[in-house]
């Protein structure tokens, strides 16, 4: 028969280790962030604990040469993001494209030429603000992404969230707004208002890579980043 000590001991340890499992997984951002929300908005989330936080070399540290899902087989670079380590705005995307796989750089192709003016229409360039995607690897021949990739590498965009600490997201396209807003609510109610992700203000808006196939929507990307520069 078992020590009845040993027994208790071990569930102990069970017990603590699956709460440190716990506190890991629902680590919040660093600090209480609703003085970035909207003014009169209240942030969704509510209070936000103070723990460490990786900077962005840290976690693409940690990223590594992942092969956490099976995309790693298919592509050709890993593509991190890039920008201002100290943004008060990311653009959000939902996954690289052809020319983001041979270059390792997010949004370089059409849709980011396409993003890249829409930038400096803003006033600033790309250096100013910080560019990534939910996933990090190309899907092949640019398929949607599937829940099983975005949940294995949406635990990094949120260390980068964490690490840049931005004032304002804006979320191109579909993916990018389901994702982090977790809805599935349609995009073309999502857009022209902005949500909260942990008390950052979110304005999701329509991917690059849709305007070059519906020119028609550019007045409301537009109209989407005006308000994004009068919140800024």
């Amino acid at each position: 028969m078992k020590n009845t000590g040993e027994d208790l001991e071990g569930e102990l340890l069970t017990v603590i280790q699956s709460l440190k499992a716990h506190i890991r997984e629902n680590l919040d951002f660093p600090k209480n962030l609703s003085h970035l929300c909207m003014r009169g908005e209240v942030p969704r989330e509510g209070r936000i604990h103070s723990l460490s936080i990786m900077n962005l070399e840290e976690v693409r540290e940690e990223l590594g040469e992942c092969r956490r899902c099976s995309l790693w087989q298919v592509r050709k670079n890993l593509v991190f993001g890039e920008g201002n380590s100290r943004a008060r705005i990311v653009f959000v995307g939902e996954a690289p494209g052809g020319d983001e796989d041979i270059q390792g750089r997010p949004f370089v192709g059409r849709a980011g030429q396409l993003l890249t003016r829409i930038i400096v229409a803003m006033g600033m360039e790309r250096k100013d603000v910080y560019i990534c995607n939910i996933l990090k690897c190309r899907p092949p021949g640019n398929r949607n992404p599937r829940p099983d990739e975005i949940n294995t590498c949406e635990p990094f965009l949120v260390k980068q969230l964490r690490a840049i600490r931005p004032k304002i997201i804006c979320a191109l396209g579909t993916f990018a707004a389901h994702t982090l807003l977790k809805t599935d609510v349609p995009i073309t109610v999502l857009r022209g208002r902005f949500h909260s992700y942990h008390g950052i203000p979110v304005m999701p808006t329509y991917h690059p890579a849709y305007l070059l196939r519906n020119p028609g929507a550019k007045k409301q990307v537009w109209e989407d980043v005006q308000k994004i520069m009068k919140a800024l």
